[in-house]
């Protein structure tokens, strides 16, 4: 069903959470930092980029801030169950200094925590100076009937505003936010958004591609200054996972699509300065894949698909590259799809994190967990291109936007997919970790960013079904109605839905997020689409809601 209710005509927030007012008040620290143009502001000193948690457990959560001083500076922490911290359930000093080497971020664990609450915490400055106050939530432990998560993907700072990070903490009836990646992009000021795409008022910084420590964490500097992404980290603990953007395009484990080593250095230089710029300016564990337990109703498996064992993408192009005719291009995929394609050693998750994963799938529902929820970066569902989007291919594409295209529909043909970067271009991998989920008798559920629009998939395997998948829109970042706008999005739609049979359901047109809740009974996802991206507002364009009965491996789209 499609709405455009107000997001004022929201339920009203759950006892213990903050109500719409508080929130607002929360946010003047990063209302403030928006009202000064970046270039003056230079982030300052003090508590610059306000709070953040992350990483919750039953009895701990992760508190992150940045406090910029003269000399590396100890900050004290509070925890209190009211906003006033009256009564503190929870004090201590971070481990760390505040300082240079950290970029000056520091993190910390709040422990000793009760399960399922809502907390508020805050830094002191060793001067006395108050942090903001932020909002965190622990996991629950048992008897749980509802879990509810604002899951994101893909925001792109130049191509426009964080609407979708806005109207989730207006809406204010999420327990968890999740970010499955493309947090950041690498990319410099005058490519993607290329100029004249992007929102002025958006400066970038660095203006140059990012490859170097200090270039990361100005790039996250820049990001975390936006202020509808503080007031999302301010007011919701986040699981996160990277995927490659906050790296180069298009990562893998040993080099990237956009890195070139002779003017960019050692790729395991640049993606070790990634990693740290990441986990200095996030409320995340060192860990690059985890799991965490939502009471007995759901087991989340953060997933890391890009940066640990990923082997190399395959490349259509290279295929095709030097057929003069369309039999001899049949004939190069043919041999393509049987051999290199097919090849049963390919690694996505690598072999540790995959054996990882399916000792976890089989000990989550021996414990009787009524979801298992792969928290990860790209579609695991099946995608060909439609063939008859050839036809429809005018003159006015660019070149190298047609040849794709047809690449693309003679790859389907060939029964190949479109997106050899999506688990798609490992089906080895894919099929083991299917195997695994229905030997664990397993009820999938599967999160998926990365490709800007969103998606609905019922998954099987061998005949069997294994699951559902959830691909959300972006945040910001543009999907393929800005290079297919030769065909109406709802057509498009119909085609993908038509030429995919697990695909139950698309859109192709809007930014947004999704709000996934969780019952015992079954998985209810709500769309929400955010309006243009070029002008700061949280009002709705419209939702869709998707619901999964659980252990059906069906959508009721």
């Amino acid at each position: 069903m499609i709405k455009t209710d107000d997001i004022a005509a929201q339920p009203a927030p759950a006892p213990n959470a903050l109500t719409r007012r508080n929130l607002f008040t929360l946010a003047g620290a990063s209302a403030a930092v928006a009202a000064a143009p970046l270039a003056a502001q230079g982030f300052g000193k003090g508590f610059t980029h306000n709070v953040a948690s992350g990483e919750p457990g039953t009895d701990k959560v992760m508190l992150w801030t940045r406090y910029v001083s003269d000399a590396p500076a100890y900050l004290a922490w509070e925890m209190s169950e009211t906003e006033d911290f009256a009564k503190l359930v929870a004090e201590g000093s971070t481990g760390k200094a505040a300082g240079p080497d950290s970029d000056f971020c520091v993190k910390t664990w709040a422990d000793g925590l009760a399960p399922g609450r809502w907390y508020f915490y805050r830094f002191i400055a060793p001067d006395g100076t108050k942090s903001p106050v932020g909002r965190t939530r622990t996991l629950p432990e048992a008897g749980v009937q509802k879990f509810r998560m604002a899951v994101f993907s893909c925001s792109n700072y130049g191509f426009g505003w964080f609407n979708a990070y806005g109207h989730a903490v207006e809406a204010n009836d999420c327990d968890l936010a999740v970010h499955l990646g493309d947090y950041i992009y690498e990319y410099g000021a005058d490519n993607y958004p290329n100029p004249g795409q992007g929102v002025a008022e958006r400066v970038l910084a660095p203006a140059t591609e990012i490859v170097a420590l200090t270039d990361y964490r100005l790039r996250y500097a820049t990001y975390r200054a936006d202020p509808d992404c503080q007031r999302l980290h301010q007011v919701l603990p986040m699981i996160a996972v990277w995927d490659d953007h906050e790296t180069a395009n298009d990562s893998y484990e040993t080099g990237a699509q956009n890195h070139q080593p002779d003017t960019e250095g050692d790729w395991q230089v640049r993606k070790a300065a990634a990693k740290r710029a990441y986990r200095e300016w996030m409320p995340v564990s060192d860990d690059p894949y985890a799991a965490y337990q939502v009471g007995d109703l759901a087991t989340l498996f953060k997933l890391d698909t890009r940066l640990e064992g990923r082997d190399k993408q395959l490349d259509l192009g290279k295929v095709l590259a030097g057929q003069k005719d369309p039999q001899g291009a049949m004939e190069a995929l043919n041999r393509f799809r049987d051999g290199d394609w097919a090849n049963p050693d390919r690694q996505l998750l690598g072999q540790a994190q995959e054996a990882w994963l399916a000792e976890g799938l089989k000990a989550s529902t021996a414990s009787g967990t009524s979801w298992q929820v792969l928290v990860q970066q790209v579609l695991i569902g099946n995608l060909k291109t439609p063939v008859g989007l050839v036809d429809q291919i005018g003159g006015s594409l660019p070149d190298f936007v047609s040849q794709r295209l047809k690449a693309a529909a003679m790859a389907s043909q060939a029964g190949l997919p479109s997106n050899m970067d999506a688990w798609d271009g490992y089906p080895a991998a894919r099929e083991r970790v299917f195997k695994a989920a229905l030997a664990a008798d397993a009820n999938l559920l599967v999160l998926a960013g990365d490709t800007h629009n969103g998606w609905a998939f019922e998954l099987a395997q061998d005949g069997a079904k294994v699951g559902v998948e959830l691909g959300v829109c972006s945040v910001s970042s543009p999907g393929f109605e800005t290079y297919l706008g030769f065909i109406k999005p709802a057509d498009l739609a119909s085609a993908l839905v038509s030429t995919n049979a697990q695909l139950k359901w698309a859109d192709t047109a809007q930014r947004g997020y999704m709000a996934v809740e969780l019952t015992p009974a079954r998985a209810t996802t709500e769309y929400r689409f955010t309006g243009s991206v070029k002008q700061r507002s949280t009002r709705l364009a419209g939702t869709k809601v998707i619901t999964s009965e659980k252990g059906s491996g069906k959508l009721a789209v």
